[in-house]
Order: structure tokens, then C-alpha cells, then sequence
């Protein structure tokens, strides 16, 4: 076997640098650890969380979960510790349900940030640094909701604001439109780790957020950016292509029927540039809806 050199060796600054374009957030240890047989040893008390809906009172218990201090104690544990905020949450069916009485109690955006800010019940939130939950005018005629943050968008704690979101900006003042006079958001408010897609248990347990925030805004008019939101707020399983340019009905949960425009993700025209010529025209279809209605 031919022996490698110490020059054929890559370079410590170009491996860290395809480490990161590829996703990589966190080092982690030469050997696997059973955080679960460490979790054991050291038993935390698991306390439950209680929501009064209206109408009632019910009391869900919480997942497992393991605290802050212990996490630190563990192994490689510390950039993990570092991620997050309070405690490590596997999602469930009981976390699907809090999240739905959370929203429904939320009368306003603000409560309903502050709902989402509080809630552990989505694991995504505590790999992410922060809470994406919306840009732009909550009273404009037009809403436009894509599915997840990227990176850039993990940092600045706003959505659409990397390449997707300057390309998104030039097709909103295509049509007249900007950040003052619409208003932005994601089917999920935290960043998956590495950009990965989002799992439909992670979806589910997100989706009662942004319905109540579709509901608090009530735009005129509904744009789903990208297959996965026009998939969970249209309840449909068809393709984007096949989606596109058509409009549709998003219903609220109090029975408000939303005009609703599916179009091709920001992030898909840049690596699909032929294919901008589709969203401009689902865009003209948008800007001659919102005259139509005023």
C-alpha cells in the first residue's frame, strides 16, 4: 500500500472549511456515547406541565428529560450544553397536543411568540440558536410561508434572509411589494441540524403554530413557498410542479377560507434557474389577486 505523505495530507483549514459548508455545527467524540445508560446513573425528576385551555384544564406529562447541569457533566457533552436553553425533549403525541392548546390560547402575535420561546417540546428547538418566528408587516395583505430556517436565518433569528431570501426580495418588488408590506414566516420556527428536512412528527408538532399564525395575521392572500408548506397548510400530498399555479383555499380553525398561492421555493430557483419563470408568473397571478380583492 502505497504510504501517504505529510504533504498529500489535507489541510486542517480546508477540512474544517468542508465541514462546515457541508453542515457540520458541532465536534463531537472519536467514540459513541450511551447518553441513555448516562442518563440513568444520574435520574432527574421529571415535572409536568399543565395547560389551561379554555373550557377546561388538562395536565400533560413531560418527556424524559435530562437537565442542563448533568448534561455538562457528560463527556463531550459541553457543545450540547451550550445548544440549549432548558431540557432535551423527545417529541411525542402529548407535546402535538400541548402545542395545539398553546396556540389556541395565544390572542396575539406577541402571546404567541412568547408560547413558542417557552415551549420544549420540539427536539429541533434545542439544536437550533434561535426562535425564527417571523419578518415583515403583520398587517399586509399578503403572507408567504416557506418551510424551515437555514443557516443564515438561525443566526439573525429572521427567515429569508441568506441568498433564498435576497432572491425572495427581488420577486416581492417584481410586483410592488417588500418587507414593509408583506409579512414572512416557516412552517417550522427552528433550524434543523445541517438543514436536514424536517421529520412529520417534527412538522405536526410545529404546525399548530403557524396555523394560529396564519389565523392572527389573516392575510388576503396565502403563499406557500416550496413543496413542504403547501403540503401542510393545503393538505395535500401533490407535487410542487404539479401544485404551482393554481390557486387553492387554506382554512383556519375558525372557518376563514384564505386564498392560497403554491409556488417553487426561493432555494429551488437558485439551483433550478429555468424555472424562475414559473414563480413570476404564479407572482403576477398574486399581485392580480390582491387587486382583485383590494
Amino acid at each position: 500500500m502505497t504510504a501517504v505523505s505529510r504533504d498529500d495530507r489535507p489541510d486542517i483549514a480546508d477540512l474544517l472549511a468542508f465541514y462546515a459548508s457541508a453542515g457540520v455545527d458541532d465536534a463531537l467524540e472519536e467514540e459513541p456515547l450511551n447518553r441513555f445508560a448516562e442518563a440513568a446513573s444520574k435520574p432527574a425528576e421529571r415535572a409536568p406541565a399543565t395547560v389551561t385551555p379554555t373550557g377546561g384544564s388538562a395536565t400533560l406529562p413531560r418527556s424524559t428529560s435530562v437537565s442542563r447541569a448533568e448534561m455538562s457533566e457528560m463527556p463531550g457533552a459541553a457543545s450540547v450544553a451550550r445548544a440549549q436553553s432548558a431540557t432535551a425533549t423527545v417529541p411525542d403525541e402529548q407535546q402535538a397536543t400541548l402545542a395545539r392548546q398553546l396556540a389556541m390560547r395565544a390572542a396575539t402575535l406577541d402571546e404567541l411568540r412568547q408560547h413558542m420561546a417557552a415551549f420544549d417540546g420540539c427536539n429541533l428547538k434545542f439544536t437550533a440558536k434561535n426562535l425564527v418566528f417571523a419578518d415583515g408587516n403583520p398587517n399586509a395583505a399578503v403572507m408567504l410561508v416557506g418551510e424551515a430556517p437555514g443557516r443564515d436565518e438561525d443566526i439573525e433569528g429572521l427567515p429569508f434572509v441568506g441568498r433564498s431570501g435576497r432572491l425572495l426580495d427581488r420577486m416581492l418588488a417584481a410586483i410592488g411589494l417588500d418587507r414593509t408590506s408583506a409579512y414572512i414566516a416557516n412552517v417550522i420556527p427552528w433550524r434543523p441540524p445541517g438543514n436536514r428536512t424536517p421529520t412529520p412528527h417534527e412538522t405536526e408538532i410545529c404546525r399548530p403554530f403557524i396555523e394560529r399564525q396564519i389565523e392572527l395575521v389573516n392575510p388576503k392572500v396565502l403563499v406557500n413557498l416550496g413543496g413542504p408548506s403547501a403540503k401542510t397548510l393545503l393538505n395535500t400530498t401533490e407535487g410542487i410542479l404539479r401544485l404551482r399555479g393554481n390557486w387553492r383555499v387554506h382554512t383556519t380553525a375558525s372557518g376563514t377560507a384564505i386564498p392560497a398561492m403554491p409556488t417553487l421555493h426561493p432555494a429551488y430557483l437558485l439551483r433550478t434557474p429555468a424555472h424562475k419563470k414559473l414563480a413570476w408568473r404564479d407572482f403576477l397571478e398574486v399581485k392580480a389577486k390582491l387587486r382583485a380583492l383590494g
